[in-house]
Protein backbone atom coordinates (compact mmCIF):
# COMPACT_ATOMS: atom_id res chain seq x y z
CA UNK A 1 0.00 0.00 0.00
CA UNK A 2 2.96 2.38 0.75
CA UNK A 3 4.58 2.40 -2.97
CA UNK A 4 1.35 2.46 -4.21
CA UNK A 5 0.71 5.70 -2.21
CA UNK A 6 3.69 7.30 -3.09
CA UNK A 7 3.53 6.92 -6.78
CA UNK A 8 -0.77 7.26 -7.57
CA UNK A 9 -0.46 10.61 -5.60
CA UNK A 10 0.88 12.35 -8.92
CA UNK A 11 1.85 15.21 -6.90
CA UNK A 12 5.42 15.03 -4.94
CA UNK A 13 7.39 12.70 -2.98
CA UNK A 14 7.06 12.83 0.90
CA UNK A 15 9.84 14.88 2.32
CA UNK A 16 10.74 16.23 -0.78
CA UNK A 17 13.97 19.08 -1.15
CA UNK A 18 12.58 20.34 -4.06
CA UNK A 19 8.82 22.25 -3.94
CA UNK A 20 7.04 24.66 -5.97
CA UNK A 21 7.92 27.48 -4.27
CA UNK A 22 11.87 26.46 -2.16
CA UNK A 23 14.89 24.23 -2.15
CA UNK A 24 15.23 22.29 0.96
CA UNK A 25 19.03 22.84 1.80
CA UNK A 26 18.18 20.96 5.34
CA UNK A 27 16.28 19.92 7.88
CA UNK A 28 16.03 18.18 11.34
CA UNK A 29 20.18 18.30 11.37
CA UNK A 30 20.97 17.18 14.85
CA UNK A 31 24.17 19.11 16.12
CA UNK A 32 26.28 17.68 19.15
CA UNK A 33 28.45 19.31 21.38
CA UNK A 34 29.86 18.14 24.83
CA UNK A 35 26.91 18.30 26.30
CA UNK A 36 24.66 16.56 24.19
CA UNK A 37 22.17 17.68 21.56
CA UNK A 38 22.34 21.38 20.88
CA UNK A 39 18.85 21.71 20.49
CA UNK A 40 18.42 21.06 24.08
CA UNK A 41 20.15 23.64 25.10
CA UNK A 42 17.31 25.95 23.09
CA UNK A 43 14.17 24.72 23.64
CA UNK A 44 11.45 25.21 25.91
CA UNK A 45 12.05 23.03 28.31
CA UNK A 46 15.89 24.49 28.92
CA UNK A 47 14.14 28.11 29.19
CA UNK A 48 12.69 26.61 32.43
CA UNK A 49 15.70 25.35 34.24
CA UNK A 50 17.29 28.58 33.41
CA UNK A 51 13.95 30.51 34.95
CA UNK A 52 14.47 27.96 38.12
CA UNK A 53 18.31 28.59 38.13
CA UNK A 54 17.41 32.60 38.52
CA UNK A 55 15.18 31.60 41.37
CA UNK A 56 17.06 29.26 43.27
CA UNK A 57 19.13 32.01 45.65
CA UNK A 58 15.93 33.71 46.05
CA UNK A 59 14.40 30.44 47.37
CA UNK A 60 16.84 29.99 49.82
CA UNK A 61 16.01 33.12 51.63
CA UNK A 62 12.25 32.60 51.28
CA UNK A 63 11.89 35.58 48.86
CA UNK A 64 11.09 33.61 45.62
CA UNK A 65 8.09 36.33 44.11
CA UNK A 66 7.05 32.97 42.48
CA UNK A 67 6.25 31.16 45.62
CA UNK A 68 6.38 27.12 45.85
CA UNK A 69 5.05 27.02 41.78
CA UNK A 70 7.73 24.89 40.04
CA UNK A 71 9.05 26.42 37.28
CA UNK A 72 7.96 24.43 34.51
CA UNK A 73 4.28 24.84 35.52
CA UNK A 74 4.44 28.88 35.40
CA UNK A 75 2.29 30.29 32.75
CA UNK A 76 3.98 32.48 29.64
CA UNK A 77 1.34 35.05 30.68
CA UNK A 78 2.44 35.65 33.80
CA UNK A 79 5.83 35.23 33.08
CA UNK A 80 4.54 38.13 30.35
CA UNK A 81 3.13 39.87 33.44
CA UNK A 82 6.16 39.65 35.79
CA UNK A 83 7.83 41.43 32.68
CA UNK A 84 5.71 44.77 33.22
CA UNK A 85 4.51 44.21 36.80
CA UNK A 86 5.48 46.07 40.01
CA UNK A 87 7.24 43.68 41.46
CA UNK A 88 10.90 44.36 40.29
CA UNK A 89 13.08 41.35 41.33
CA UNK A 90 10.28 39.18 39.93
CA UNK A 91 10.70 41.33 36.91
CA UNK A 92 14.52 40.87 36.85
CA UNK A 93 14.44 37.14 37.32
CA UNK A 94 12.54 36.75 34.29
CA UNK A 95 15.25 39.36 32.39
CA UNK A 96 18.05 37.36 34.04
CA UNK A 97 16.34 34.29 32.37
CA UNK A 98 15.70 35.74 28.72
CA UNK A 99 19.26 37.54 29.29
CA UNK A 100 20.94 33.85 29.57
CA UNK A 101 18.35 32.05 27.39
CA UNK A 102 19.52 34.14 24.33
CA UNK A 103 23.05 33.53 25.19
CA UNK A 104 22.16 30.12 24.44
CA UNK A 105 20.17 30.45 21.34
CA UNK A 106 22.73 32.47 20.20
CA UNK A 107 25.44 30.01 20.61
CA UNK A 108 23.19 27.06 18.86
CA UNK A 109 22.44 29.58 16.07
CA UNK A 110 25.99 30.39 15.39
CA UNK A 111 26.86 26.47 15.28
CA UNK A 112 23.82 26.18 12.69
CA UNK A 113 25.69 29.14 10.67
CA UNK A 114 28.91 27.55 10.88
CA UNK A 115 27.36 24.13 9.01
CA UNK A 116 27.60 24.09 5.59
CA UNK A 117 24.16 23.25 4.49
CA UNK A 118 23.33 27.24 6.86
CA UNK A 119 26.18 28.91 4.63
CA UNK A 120 25.37 32.18 3.45
CA UNK A 121 21.56 32.42 5.49
CA UNK A 122 20.15 35.85 5.29
CA UNK A 123 17.59 35.72 7.55
CA UNK A 124 16.13 33.16 10.56
CA UNK A 125 12.31 32.71 11.35
CA UNK A 126 11.90 31.74 14.80
CA UNK A 127 8.54 29.82 15.32
CA UNK A 128 7.53 27.13 17.96
CA UNK A 129 5.14 27.90 21.21
CA UNK A 130 7.95 29.73 22.57
CA UNK A 131 7.68 32.63 20.09
CA UNK A 132 4.02 32.94 21.65
CA UNK A 133 5.20 35.16 24.60
CA UNK A 134 6.70 38.71 25.13
CA UNK A 135 9.71 36.73 26.74
CA UNK A 136 9.98 34.52 23.77
CA UNK A 137 10.02 38.05 21.37
CA UNK A 138 12.53 39.60 23.91
CA UNK A 139 15.08 36.63 23.91
CA UNK A 140 14.78 36.14 20.01
CA UNK A 141 15.58 40.16 19.36
CA UNK A 142 18.51 39.74 22.04
CA UNK A 143 19.57 37.19 20.21
CA UNK A 144 19.68 38.66 17.12
CA UNK A 145 21.74 41.84 18.82
CA UNK A 146 24.16 39.36 20.42
CA UNK A 147 25.02 38.29 16.62
CA UNK A 148 25.51 40.80 14.94
CA UNK A 149 27.84 42.42 17.96
CA UNK A 150 29.80 39.35 16.78
CA UNK A 151 29.68 40.29 12.77
CA UNK A 152 27.57 37.67 11.66
CA UNK A 153 25.01 39.52 8.80
CA UNK A 154 21.79 37.64 10.04
CA UNK A 155 18.06 38.96 10.67
CA UNK A 156 15.84 37.04 13.32
CA UNK A 157 12.11 37.56 13.09
CA UNK A 158 9.25 36.38 15.08
CA UNK A 159 7.18 33.69 12.49
CA UNK A 160 4.31 35.96 11.73
CA UNK A 161 1.05 33.70 11.75
CA UNK A 162 0.11 31.93 15.45
CA UNK A 163 2.62 29.31 16.07
CA UNK A 164 -0.93 26.98 16.36
CA UNK A 165 -1.59 27.98 12.24
CA UNK A 166 1.90 28.15 10.68
CA UNK A 167 2.21 24.25 10.60
CA UNK A 168 -1.02 24.05 9.09
CA UNK A 169 -0.85 26.96 6.79
CA UNK A 170 2.81 25.63 5.70
CA UNK A 171 1.50 22.85 4.02
CA UNK A 172 -0.12 24.88 1.68
CA UNK A 173 2.98 24.85 0.30
CA UNK A 174 3.28 21.29 -0.25
CA UNK A 175 0.90 21.48 -3.06
CA UNK A 176 0.68 21.70 -6.52
CA UNK A 177 -0.93 24.76 -8.28
CA UNK A 178 -4.01 23.40 -9.84
CA UNK A 179 -5.33 23.03 -6.17
CA UNK A 180 -5.46 26.66 -6.12
CA UNK A 181 -6.78 27.34 -9.25
CA UNK A 182 -10.20 24.61 -8.31
CA UNK A 183 -10.61 24.79 -4.58
CA UNK A 184 -10.66 27.27 -2.12
CA UNK A 185 -9.26 25.22 1.10
CA UNK A 186 -7.09 22.08 1.85
CA UNK A 187 -7.08 19.79 5.36
CA UNK A 188 -4.18 19.85 7.00
CA UNK A 189 -2.39 17.89 9.86
CA UNK A 190 0.25 19.31 12.46
CA UNK A 191 1.49 16.68 14.32
CA UNK A 192 3.58 16.71 17.77
CA UNK A 193 5.25 15.21 20.40
CA UNK A 194 2.11 16.64 22.55
CA UNK A 195 -1.10 17.61 20.56
CA UNK A 196 -2.51 16.49 16.68
CA UNK A 197 -3.98 19.41 15.75
CA UNK A 198 -6.46 19.18 11.97
CA UNK A 199 -7.61 22.13 10.25
CA UNK A 200 -9.16 23.42 6.86
CA UNK A 201 -6.46 26.26 5.66
CA UNK A 202 -8.19 28.40 3.28
CA UNK A 203 -6.03 29.57 0.77
CA UNK A 204 -7.31 32.59 -0.25
CA UNK A 205 -5.26 32.25 -3.52
CA UNK A 206 -7.50 35.10 -5.39
CA UNK A 207 -6.91 37.48 -2.96
CA UNK A 208 -2.89 36.85 -2.90
CA UNK A 209 -1.72 34.37 -5.39
CA UNK A 210 1.46 34.02 -3.19
CA UNK A 211 -0.58 32.70 0.02
CA UNK A 212 0.01 35.72 2.11
CA UNK A 213 -3.50 35.72 2.97
CA UNK A 214 -3.98 31.95 3.43
CA UNK A 215 -5.63 31.68 6.79
CA UNK A 216 -7.54 28.48 9.20
CA UNK A 217 -10.88 28.61 8.75
CA UNK A 218 -11.81 26.13 11.85
CA UNK A 219 -9.48 23.61 13.67
CA UNK A 220 -9.60 20.56 15.99
CA UNK A 221 -7.02 19.85 18.98
CA UNK A 222 -6.46 17.16 20.57
CA UNK A 223 -3.84 16.77 23.13
CA UNK A 224 -3.06 12.85 22.94
CA UNK A 225 -0.30 13.48 25.25
CA UNK A 226 -3.01 12.89 28.26
CA UNK A 227 -5.07 10.18 26.93
CA UNK A 228 -1.63 7.77 25.85
CA UNK A 229 -3.23 6.18 22.81
CA UNK A 230 -1.67 2.96 21.28
CA UNK A 231 -0.65 4.45 17.43
CA UNK A 232 -4.38 2.31 16.04
CA UNK A 233 -6.01 4.43 18.26
CA UNK A 234 -4.13 7.88 17.65
CA UNK A 235 -4.69 7.19 13.65
CA UNK A 236 -8.20 6.09 14.37
CA UNK A 237 -8.76 9.46 16.20
CA UNK A 238 -7.39 11.64 13.63
CA UNK A 239 -8.89 10.04 11.13
CA UNK A 240 -12.05 11.01 13.20
CA UNK A 241 -11.42 14.88 13.37
CA UNK A 242 -10.15 14.86 9.68
CA UNK A 243 -14.20 13.31 8.62
CA UNK A 244 -15.71 16.05 10.78
CA UNK A 245 -13.71 19.23 9.11
CA UNK A 246 -14.55 17.85 5.41
CA UNK A 247 -18.41 17.27 6.72
CA UNK A 248 -18.22 21.07 8.56
CA UNK A 249 -16.00 22.60 5.32
CA UNK A 250 -18.73 21.07 2.85
CA UNK A 251 -21.85 21.73 4.86
CA UNK A 252 -20.02 25.86 5.01
CA UNK A 253 -19.96 25.29 0.87
CA UNK A 254 -16.23 25.43 1.02
CA UNK A 255 -14.32 24.00 -2.30
CA UNK A 256 -12.41 21.45 -0.75
CA UNK A 257 -9.21 19.87 -2.49
CA UNK A 258 -8.94 16.43 -2.43
CA UNK A 259 -5.43 16.85 -0.98
CA UNK A 260 -4.41 16.40 2.84
CA UNK A 261 -1.14 18.01 3.76
CA UNK A 262 0.30 16.60 6.75
CA UNK A 263 3.71 17.96 9.23
CA UNK A 264 5.12 15.39 11.22
CA UNK A 265 8.49 14.93 13.44
CA UNK A 266 11.57 13.67 12.07
CA UNK A 267 13.20 12.65 8.86
CA UNK A 268 10.49 11.28 6.35
CA UNK A 269 11.20 9.22 3.65
CA UNK A 270 9.86 9.36 -0.05
CA UNK A 271 7.25 6.77 0.45
CA UNK A 272 5.80 8.27 3.60
CA UNK A 273 7.38 6.48 6.01
CA UNK A 274 9.48 7.95 9.55
CA UNK A 275 12.79 7.14 9.41
CA UNK A 276 13.99 8.59 12.66
CA UNK A 277 12.71 11.40 15.22
CA UNK A 278 8.92 10.25 16.09
CA UNK A 279 10.18 8.95 19.43
CA UNK A 280 7.56 11.10 21.13
CA UNK A 281 4.34 10.24 18.90
CA UNK A 282 2.18 7.36 20.32
CA UNK A 283 3.43 3.86 19.60
CA UNK A 284 6.19 3.17 17.15
CA UNK A 285 5.76 5.62 14.28
CA UNK A 286 9.33 4.34 12.84
CA UNK A 287 8.04 0.52 12.47
CA UNK A 288 8.79 -0.42 8.69
CA UNK A 289 4.85 -1.97 8.84
CA UNK A 290 3.55 1.92 9.33
CA UNK A 291 2.83 4.30 7.10
CA UNK A 292 0.79 7.09 8.05
CA UNK A 293 -0.16 8.14 4.52
CA UNK A 294 -1.49 4.74 3.26
CA UNK A 295 -3.36 4.90 6.20
CA UNK A 296 -5.34 7.98 5.86
CA UNK A 297 -6.12 7.11 2.04
CA UNK A 298 -7.42 3.86 3.48
CA UNK A 299 -10.09 5.53 5.71
CA UNK A 300 -10.20 8.50 3.12
CA UNK A 301 -10.21 7.16 -0.18
CA UNK A 302 -12.01 10.40 -1.99
CA UNK A 303 -12.35 13.72 -1.07
CA UNK A 304 -15.68 15.66 -2.79
CA UNK A 305 -15.83 12.75 -5.66
CA UNK A 306 -11.94 12.84 -5.74
CA UNK A 307 -9.28 10.46 -5.29
CA UNK A 308 -7.35 11.58 -1.83
CA UNK A 309 -4.02 12.94 -2.26
CA UNK A 310 -1.74 13.50 0.47
CA UNK A 311 1.86 15.47 1.01
CA UNK A 312 3.87 14.41 4.39
CA UNK A 313 7.36 16.52 5.01
CA UNK A 314 8.62 17.21 8.60
CA UNK A 315 6.93 19.90 10.83
CA UNK A 316 9.90 21.99 11.23
CA UNK A 317 9.84 22.53 7.43
CA UNK A 318 6.52 22.55 7.07
CA UNK A 319 5.93 25.59 9.43
CA UNK A 320 8.84 27.70 8.06
CA UNK A 321 7.02 27.12 5.09
CA UNK A 322 4.28 29.70 6.14
CA UNK A 323 6.67 32.45 5.91
CA UNK A 324 7.59 31.67 2.31
CA UNK A 325 5.70 34.37 0.83
CA UNK A 326 7.06 37.34 3.55
CA UNK A 327 11.18 35.53 2.33
CA UNK A 328 10.80 37.21 -1.42
CA UNK A 329 13.49 39.76 -0.11
CA UNK A 330 16.23 36.98 0.24
CA UNK A 331 17.49 34.06 -1.33
CA UNK A 332 18.71 31.91 1.55
CA UNK A 333 16.82 31.62 4.97
CA UNK A 334 15.91 29.12 7.72
CA UNK A 335 13.70 28.59 10.28
CA UNK A 336 14.16 27.33 14.00
CA UNK A 337 11.09 26.23 16.06
CA UNK A 338 11.33 26.66 19.62
CA UNK A 339 9.63 23.78 21.48
CA UNK A 340 9.66 20.35 23.35
CA UNK A 341 13.09 20.14 20.90
CA UNK A 342 14.43 22.92 18.65
CA UNK A 343 13.08 22.34 14.75
CA UNK A 344 15.08 23.33 11.86
CA UNK A 345 15.33 23.94 8.45
CA UNK A 346 17.48 25.75 5.56
CA UNK A 347 15.37 27.23 2.34
CA UNK A 348 16.82 28.77 -0.77
CA UNK A 349 14.38 30.35 -2.91
CA UNK A 350 13.35 29.22 -6.33
CA UNK A 351 14.15 31.97 -8.63
CA UNK A 352 10.78 32.88 -10.75
CA UNK A 353 11.32 33.38 -14.23
CA UNK A 354 10.35 35.54 -16.03
CA UNK A 355 9.33 36.35 -20.24
CA UNK A 356 13.03 36.93 -20.65
CA UNK A 357 14.15 34.42 -19.02
CA UNK A 358 12.25 31.90 -20.36
CA UNK A 359 12.81 33.22 -24.23
CA UNK A 360 16.60 33.16 -22.97
CA UNK A 361 16.13 29.37 -21.84
CA UNK A 362 14.53 28.49 -24.42
CA UNK A 363 16.82 29.52 -27.36
CA UNK A 364 19.66 28.30 -25.18
CA UNK A 365 17.79 24.94 -25.15
CA UNK A 366 17.35 24.91 -28.99
CA UNK A 367 20.93 25.67 -29.66
CA UNK A 368 22.31 22.67 -27.42
CA UNK A 369 20.05 20.71 -29.29
CA UNK A 370 20.61 21.76 -32.67
CA UNK A 371 24.95 21.15 -31.61
CA UNK A 372 23.95 17.58 -30.63
CA UNK A 373 22.02 17.23 -33.83
CA UNK A 374 24.88 18.07 -35.81
CA UNK A 375 27.61 15.71 -33.96
CA UNK A 376 25.02 12.85 -34.41
CA UNK A 377 25.09 13.54 -38.15
CA UNK A 378 28.88 13.95 -38.14
CA UNK A 379 29.39 10.73 -36.07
Amino acid sequence: MADEIATTTGIARHGAARLPSVDIDSFNIELKDDEGFLGDRASKGAFRKILDRWRKPLRKTGEDPFGDEPSEKISKKKLDDMLVGEDTEASAVVHSAIEEFAQELAYVTRRFLKTKAWAKTERIVVGGGFRESRLGELAIARTEIILKAEDFKVDLVPIRFHPDDAGLIGTLHLAPSWIFEAHDSILAVDIGGTNIRCGVVETRWKKAPDLSKASVWKSELWRHADDEPTREGAVKRLVKMLKDLITAAEAEGHKLAPFIGISCPGVINEDGSIEKGAQNLPGNWESSKFNLPASLVEAIPEIGGHDTAIVMHNDGVAQGLAEVPFMQDVERWGVLTIGTGLGNARYTNRKKENGKDKAEKKGKDDDEKAERKAKKAKA
